[in-house]
């Protein structure tokens, strides 16, 4: 029991750097292709490598951390994130344009599979199988362990609005979790992430969801599993109807908190912006929520 104890001990300590290492060396490896390169709402340039980059580092870290939940960890990180990255790297052709689940679920009806249905179908599958490699098998704790981890990834991804701020909600969940791969790899990406040099996009935020769900699940049985899902379907249905940042802006601390870190909109656009929107098919647009994604359209509902 002592040496157990030792192990997980030097595995969780090591879990961290070993996340932060891994995600600093993919982001210096990916950051300056130009198929990664995006236009944020303030007219910025970026790299949509913090996506695969972060979920690259939590994986390894969680990995390290829980060697025993490799498998599950794995498909739930790279899966999740594999399918976020082809979304965000196809999803603004016109042959993906489709708004809403009922939008994807129109276009295959036209013979059209967009790049959200593929993440929609990636995802979720991700999550069930995932979930099954945990402990407690029972189909009912693997159906609930899916809809967390599916779930969590979505979430996740709904909050990806601003900088920093699903870097911030997954150091926040991450915490009391324990989960060092995660906590590792947002810590180091998150000052760029802030500074507006990258951003995560659906690769790293259903990563980052992902994982987290992952770890929960892990962690909890039947009863804890359905409260999770339950409080994530409940956030997911209010972001139908209720602006999270409208929410966040409101709330004088969690504004604070929002905000803090955050590269202020007057430096105005990097100097290597050129050209206007007409000449940028790829600008991102302010849309309801001034998004800070890629213009395309999205299979999730933004809060």
């Amino acid at each position: 029991m002592a040496r157990r104890r030792l192990l997980r001990f030097v595995t969780g300590a090591l879990a961290g750097p070993v996340a932060g290492g891994v995600a600093r060396a993919a982001l210096r490896a990916l950051r300056d292709s130009p198929a990664l390169e995006r236009t944020n709402f303030h007219g910025r340039r970026v790299s949509l490598a913090g996506g695969p980059a972060l979920a690259l580092g939590a994986t390894a870290g969680a990995v390290v951390q829980r060697p025993e939940h490799a498998a599950a960890t794995v498909v739930a990180g790279l899966g999740s994130g594999a399918v976020g990255l082809y979304d965000d790297l196809v999803g603004g052709r016109p042959e993906h344009s489709a708004k809403g689940f009922r939008g994807h679920i129109g276009a295959l009806r036209q013979g059209r599979v967009t790049s959200g249905l593929v993440k929609i179908a990636g995802v979720g599958a991700a999550g069930l199988v995932a979930a099954a490699l945990l402990p407690r098998r029972r189909a009912i704790d693997v159906v609930l362990g899916a809809g967390v981890i599916a779930g969590s990834a979505n979430l996740f991804n709904l909050l990806d609005l601003r900088p920093g701020r699903a870097l911030k909600a997954g150091l926040a969940a991450g915490t009391p979790l324990g989960a060092s791969g995660p906590i590792g790899a947002a810590s180091a990406l998150l000052p760029a992430d802030l500074g507006e040099e990258i951003m995560l996009g659906d690769a790293g935020a259903n990563a980052l969801g992902a994982l987290l769900g992952t770890a929960y699940t892990a962690r909890t049985g039947t009863f804890g599993r359905l409260a999770a899902l339950a409080g994530i379907v409940a956030l997911t249905a209010a972001s139908e109807k209720v602006s999270f940042t409208k929410v966040i802006e409101a709330n004088p601390l969690l504004n604070r908190l929002d905000q803090w870190g955050r590269r202020g909109p007057d430096d105005g656009p990097d100097d290597d912006t050129v050209g206007d929107e007409s000449e940028m098919p790829e600008m991102s647009a302010e849309g309801p929520e001034g998004g800070r994604r890629p213009r395309k359209p999205s299979q999730y509902p933004r809060g």
